[in-house]
Parts: C-alpha cells; structure tokens; sequence
C-alpha cells in the first residue's frame, strides 16, 4: 500500500509518497512561495497540480497510491481521530476556518485540489487537534459561563497534535517501554511552540488553547496574556480587534519583545553583540518554558521523560539546558530527549492504520 502525505501552510505544501509492507520512503518535495510577489504559483491549487506532475512522473508509484492523508488544523470537538472525506467533512472543516484563519483555509484547498487531480484515490483527513481530545473536561473548560461552551464551543482545543504524538511514540520505542507505561512531557518548539503532558499514550493537558496564540511565548505570538489587556489598548490606543488580533498572532512573541526577528538564531546573534532586549526576549521564553514544565509534572505526578523537538527544539542544547536546569527535587531524574518530529510520517500510518481497519486488516 502506498501514502501520499500533503501538508498544506499557508505558503507552502509539503508532501511525501510512503510505501508500507515493505515501509519505504519513495519520495518527497517542497512548493513554497505560494501566492508571494514573483511565484509562478499563485495559489494551492496550483502547488497540488505541481505535486501531482511530480508524482505522476514517476510512473508505477503513482499508480499504486491507495490514500491521500491530509494534515488539517483544527478539527473542533467533532473530530477525534483520522476521517474518510466527504462533503460533510468539508463542511465541517469550512465552518473551523474561522478557528484557524491561517491555517484551515490552505488545508481545504488542498484537500479540494487533490479530489480534483486524484478522483478515484481515498482521501482522509487527519486534524492536529484529534490527538488532544483525550483531555479531560475539567481541563479543557475555560471559567467563562457555562454556556459559551454549550452555544459556541469555546474550550481548549490545542494543536501540533501529530508531532507530540510522534515524538511520544518514538521516546517509548528509544526507551524501551510501552507507551501506556510512561509519563512524557512533550516540547515542539518551532516558530510556533507547545508543551503537552502525556500519561500513559493519552493527552491530558497541552499549553495551546482555542486557537493556538496560547501558551508558551512563539516566534510572532505572545502566548498566554492577560485578557484585560485586549480591552486596555481598545480604549488607550484606539486599535481594532483586528489590529489587536493581528499584533498578538504576527508582531509579539520573541519578535514583540527583542525588536530584532522571530528567528532565534539572529536573536542570539544579537545577544553576543549586546542586545538587551533580545536576552531579554530569550530569558522570557525560557522562563514561560520552565512554569509550564513544572506545572505538567505536577499534575503527571512525575516524569520519565521530557522530549524536545522541532526547529528550536531540536537545535538549541543552550536553550534546553537552561530549561530544565533544577530538576533534582525530583525522586526521579527524568531522561532528557531530543527526537525530530516527522509529521507527514504519522499522518501515513495514521491513514494507513485508518485503511487497514476498513478492509479489517490489522493495524501498523
């Protein structure tokens, strides 16, 4: 059986053709810059009828595909694992745009390209917040009135769900122990960052919320705020929600407060010339980093392990130094890992293990 993998940002589609039983990775590729000033590709429709001339090029593999699998963003609370699409599908992920404005838009296109260029292949969707809907209730509310929850389903939602999934699948095997065994803190520290607290293969907290500017400081997003403040700058600086909104998700994070880039790697250059603000920035994430750590052990009741992955997370041993620096109150020491995520990777098995059970085969 062979995947196709697309994962469709709001720029770019990543893509990548599994083949499983015997498991090989047969090929990959990257359209960016859709949409920029000066692209030949204007937008998703056109980058999914790029993917599908290369795939289509390479003859026997493209005519052994079985499934397309689909990251998407924000599934809301209908979504709890991988789904076969159709038009209610769609529906329901056009009616999440709103959830996820930068992100589920591009997933729908794409989703909607491929059923045009590959109409006999299965298509299925795989939604970074399923991952999390093991979270108990008493987690996931917000201590708004109850009925905000009821009306307009206002809860925690959190995201990044397939690489926390991953990484805490691939920590149990590098272990040596069965997931359901473990208590895991999961790190994906990229441009957009989260923390997830994991006991025994299941979800029970993560840092993102309802949408993802929550949690721990991001490259552009200011992670957790005081909601007063939103109405403060409303009245004493005459912005709209839309420019309070825009300031939060795109011109605050590491960016907001070092003035220099949402690149970690230029903020630290900064830092050995002096830049006050950019430590300052770099001393503020990992401050937020360690509180959120602390309080995941704490309602873990221990960790065996603390993962760290993605493009900060796999390439800054400073940065993960200092974050976990003080753990010996604990009993036990926890291993200290960093695993690169695969996304596209756990979306295959996903769809793969989602195919096999229709046709009542056994799982990956």
């Amino acid at each position: 059986m062979r995947i196709l993998v697309i994962n469709c940002g709001s720029s770019s589609v990543k893509y990548k053709l599994y083949n499983f039983r015997p498991f090989k990775l047969l090929t990959k590729g990257l359209v960016e810059r859709i949409g920029e000033e000066g692209s030949p590709v204007k937008n998703h429709y056109q980058a999914i009828f790029t993917v599908f001339k290369r795939i289509k090029s390479l003859g026997r593999e493209f005519e052994e595909i079985s499934a397309i699998g689909h990251r998407v963003v924000h599934g809301g609370e209908k979504f709890k694992q991988p789904v076969l699409i159709d038009k209610e599908v769609i529906k329901e992920i056009r009616k999440n745009v709103e959830l996820a404005p930068l992100h589920n838009p591009a997933n729908l296109e794409g989703i909607l390209a491929c059923k045009k260029f590959f109409p006999s292949l299965k298509q299925v969707a795989v939604f970074d917040t399923a991952f999390h809907q093991t979270i108990p209730q008493f987690a996931y509310l917000y201590a708004v009135p109850f009925n905000f929850y009821k009306k307009y389903k206002i809860r925690k939602y959190g995201f990044h769900g397939t690489s926390h999934q991953y990484v805490a699948e691939a920590s149990s095997k590098i272990m040596k122990k069965s997931l359901k065994k473990l208590k895991l803190i999961t790190v994906h520290l990229g441009n957009g960052c989260s923390i997830s607290a994991i006991k025994y293969g299941k979800c029970i907290d993560t840092s993102m919320g309802f949408t993802p500017l929550e949690g721990l400081i991001m490259g552009t997003r200011s992670g957790d705020i005081d909601a007063a403040i939103i109405f403060y700058l409303a009245k004493q600086a005459g912005l709209t929600l839309e420019e309070i909104e825009k300031i939060l998700n795109r011109q605050s994070g590491l960016l907001g407060i070092s003035g220099v880039s949402n690149d970690l790697r230029l903020i630290k250059e900064a830092c050995k010339k002096g830049n006050l603000r950019a430590k300052l920035a770099i001393e503020m994430f990992i401050y937020r980093l360690r509180k959120y750590l602390g309080a995941y052990i704490l309602i873990l009741g221990g960790v065996d392990a603390i993962i760290f992955t993605a493009g900060i997370g796999e390439n800054n041993p400073d940065i993960i130094k200092r974050a976990v620096w003080g753990l010996e109150f604990l009993r036990k020491k926890p291993a200290i890992l960093v695993v690169p995520t695969d996304e596209e990777l756990m979306i295959a098995k996903l769809v793969y293990d989602k195919i096999k059970r229709r046709k009542g085969g056994r799982k990956l």
